[in-house]
C-alpha cells in the first residue's frame, strides 16, 4: 500500500517561496506518475502538477511559470517549488501518487498541508 507523507506547508506573503516534499514509501511497481493536487475553501479540488517517472510533466495553467515540480526516482520523493506565491494560491495540497499511460490516473492521496498566503 503506497504511503504519502507531505511537508513543507505554511504561511508565506505574497510575492514569497515555499518548497513542498512527499516522500512516498509502498512497493507498489504500477505507479510511475506522483503530483499535487490543491483545494482552496468551498472549492473543489484541482491539479496542480504532475510528473512521471520519466519527468514528462503537465501543469495547471494558473501556476504554469511560477511553480516547478521535481523528483527524485531514488528517494521516491517528489517536489513542488512555488514561487511568485498569490494570496488565491492558499489551500490545501495534496500530494498523489498513480499511473500515466495514455493519460494521468492518481489513486492514492496524501493528508495534505496547509499553505497560506497572506496578502
Amino acid at each position: 500500500q503506497e504511503q504519502l507523507v507531505e511537508s513543507g506547508g505554511g504561511l508565506v506573503q505574497a510575492g514569497g517561496s515555499l518548497r513542498l516534499s512527499c516522500a512516498a514509501s509502498g512497493t507498489s511497481s504500477s505507479i510511475n506518475a506522483m503530483g499535487w493536487y490543491r483545494q482552496a475553501p468551498g472549492k473543489q479540488r484541482e491539479l496542480v502538477a504532475g510528473i512521471t517517472s520519466g519527468n514528462r510533466t503537465i501543469y495547471a495553467n494558473f501556476v504554469r511559470g511560477r511553480f516547478t515540480i521535481s523528483r527524485d526516482n531514488a528517494k521516491n520523493t517528489v517536489y513542488l517549488q512555488m514561487n511568485s506565491l498569490k494570496p488565491e494560491d492558499t489551500a490545501v495540497y495534496y500530494c498523489v501518487a498513480g499511473a500515466y499511460g495514455r493519460s494521468w490516473y492518481f489513486s492514492h492521496w496524501g493528508q495534505g498541508t496547509q499553505v497560506t498566503v497572506s496578502s
